[in-house]
């Protein structure tokens, strides 16, 4: 199976990944073509584009500006050990061990508005570009039509073995994948939480349970979605009858 999850907002470029191993962007030169369009804006309309505070503003100019290629352990670091958000606090990859980090470098990808797809130890810069923005380059009227075949020929790559794709993605970034030309079997893991008598999706406990399960599919090596429904993690239980094959429900009733 092949995960793919969203990156995030909040980043560490200052911690020391657990590993010195690495891969290399395979669209590298797409993201050059994104910068290079990036920096001819000015910090009104990147404030503007991106609904940025003036120090956000400010940081991210400073980002474009300052984006350098040939990445290095230098000057980059690993994708999976970069991003901080509520879904890398689930998938907690800084406590993966050697044999895990390789599990997951094989079967997770993270999807992203600067880089296309993201293999875990693809070398990355700071920034911060997400999927929705209304960004045109090119061609492209969007980061959508800028990514989405070039997105979408690299899972199929990868599925012509793997045959399922695990999203746990958010809509914004799964929107990148033209899923009618995907080629295997598309599984959405559901996660809600009880309010009252109902179970309700609540988007900060959702998106910490997309890391988590991720985190579960590689610590545990699942290669089957059957092996999906015993995850158990705080407090989340297989609901049967809120589920259907292509969307299984976890839910729990205290948080």
């Amino acid at each position: 199976m092949i995960v793919v999850i969203s990156p995030a907002k909040k980043l560490d470029f200052e911690t020391p990944a657990p590993t010195t191993d690495f891969s290399n962007l395979q669209d590298i030169n797409k993201s050059e073509e994104l910068i290079k369009e990036l920096r001819k804006c000015s910090p009104a309309k990147i404030s503007k584009l991106m609904k940025l505070s003036d120090d956000l503003t400010s940081l991210n100019v400073k980002r474009y500006k300052e984006f350098k290629t040939p990445f290095s352990l230098k000057n980059a670091k690993q994708a999976m050990f970069a991003f901080k958000g509520d879904t890398y606090v689930g998938l907690d990859a800084d406590s993966m061990n050697k044999k895990e980090i390789k599990f997951a470098q094989k079967h997770l990808r993270i999807l992203s508005g600067l880089y296309g797809l993201v293999s875990p130890l693809d070398l990355v810069q700071p920034y911060r570009l997400e999927m929705g923005t209304k960004f045109p380059c090119g061609e492209a009227k969007n980061l959508y039509e800028f990514w989405r075949e070039n997105i979408t020929a690299q899972l199929n790559d990868l599925l012509k073995k793997e045959k399922v794709l695990i999203n746990c993605a958010s809509n914004e970034y799964f929107k990148s994948v033209d899923t009618k030309n995907l080629n295997a079997k598309v599984i959405v893991p559901e996660f809600r939480e009880k309010k009252g008598s109902e179970y309700k999706m609540v988007s900060f406990f959702a998106k910490k349970a997309r890391g988590m399960m991720s985190r579960y599919i590689i610590q545990n090596q699942v290669k089957d979605p059957s092996g999906l429904l015993d995850f158990d993690l705080e407090g989340y239980r297989y609901n049967k009858k809120l589920s259907s094959e292509l969307s299984p429900c976890f839910t729990r009733d205290n948080n």
